[in-house]
């Protein structure tokens, strides 16, 4: 566990001259003139006012990150680098690059799938974070508190907190709505993003395992692991009984061995990426990529939750939401494989596994 990786310091020295950072800081003016340089180049290469769509709204969010957002983080000690925030990062990153790479197979440029990276991101945190505020909201919004007091910690989202299968539906309502604007076949679309999407899990959940989130239950096995004093598998222990509660000035014992439950799901993850883009060059109709990925995650994560232990039991049945949100999930598989059947098998010239002479 490693909740905080390091401090970037809140101010610098110049000289004999402390400078902010962030804020109305050295950061803002890098970003100014950075975000000039690309418009101007954008503008040369593309010859118009087309190519500044797809910058407006990376642009306006960082700038916003940078004049709002960081200075809010700063605990006194600088802005902290959580690990489950920089997981998330590196996420976003390799999920797209990979994203680029299938989707120039056809013929989609990398410049649109960073736009549509962009946009799922955000709505799939946005659905992510919602969901679990909702599932935990006894822990955001405390008895006779106004629910304004909650902001802060909801907006948290370097602190961890997301439920995978709550950005699902925002996320998925993002690419509709972008491929319907751009003009792209949406089977064609997903097919290409999916293995990146996988890739993206996989490195969120090494993300969970640095902050402890979504983890498992007891486990005796070799690779068991401890979680610190403080950490949610520590305090889960503690409320069931299984640890003594720490008197005051006493020290307190790490967590009894528990399964590394988001590791085992890095590792599926990454399992099913890989499994996708194998897949890809016999698929027959576009959307049946992304059907393999429908059909096999939720599969795999009702077997997953049976080791967790972080979700209690669901609208009166035994299984978790997250089991529960499976199930449906396999029912759309179902009817997505149904429907894929009944359409014409594509041709090989223009699939993401590469021409066939």
């Amino acid at each position: 566990m490693l909740t905080t990786l390091f401090h970037i310091p809140a101010r610098i020295t110049v000289g004999a001259t402390s400078v902010p950072l962030f804020g109305w800081g050295l950061l803002l003016a890098v970003w100014a003139v950075a975000g000039a340089v690309v418009v101007g180049l954008t503008l040369r290469r593309r010859q118009g006012l087309a190519g500044l769509s797809s910058l407006l709204a990376p642009l306006a969010i960082s700038g916003g990150l940078i004049l709002w957002g960081l200075p809010a983080l700063d605990d006194g000690q600088g802005v902290p680098i959580r690990g489950y925030g920089a997981m998330l990062l590196a996420a976003a990153v390799v999920g797209t690059w990979l994203s680029i790479v299938r989707g120039r197979r056809v013929g989609i440029d990398a410049d649109t799938i960073i736009a549509l990276a962009l946009e799922v991101f955000v709505a799939g945190l946005i659905g992510a974070r919602l969901f679990y505020v909702i599932e935990y909201h006894d822990r955001f919004f405390l008895p006779g508190q106004s629910p304004i007091t909650a902001i802060p910690a909801v907006l948290n989202l370097a602190a961890g907190g997301l439920v995978v299968f709550g950005a699902l539906p925002t996320a998925a309502v993002a690419a509709w709505w972008f491929a319907r604007r751009r003009g792209l076949s949406v089977l064609q679309l997903a097919d290409c993003i999916a293995p990146g999407l996988l890739v993206g899990l996989a490195l969120g959940r090494i993300g969970c395992f640095l902050n402890g989130c979504c983890y498992g239950g007891l486990c005796e096995l070799p690779w068991a692991v401890q979680f610190p004093p403080g950490s949610p598998p520590w305090f889960d222990q503690v409320a069931r009984g299984l640890l003594p509660h720490p008197t005051a000035g006493g020290v307190a014992n790490p967590s009894l061995p528990v399964h590394p439950a988001q590791l085992y799901a890095a590792l599926d993850a990454a399992i099913l990426a890989g499994l996708a883009v194998a897949f890809t060059p016999v698929a027959r109709r576009d959307g049946e990529v992304f059907a393999l990925v429908l059909t096999l995650h939720p599969i795999s994560r009702i077997l997953l939750e049976a080791i967790r232990i972080d979700e209690a039991p669901a609208l009166g049945t035994p299984l978790s939401i997250s089991q529960l949100i499976s199930l449906v999930m396999l029912t759309a598989a179902g009817l997505l494989w149904w429907w894929l059947s009944r359409q014409p098998v594509r041709g090989h010239a223009a699939t993401l596994g590469g021409s066939s002479e």
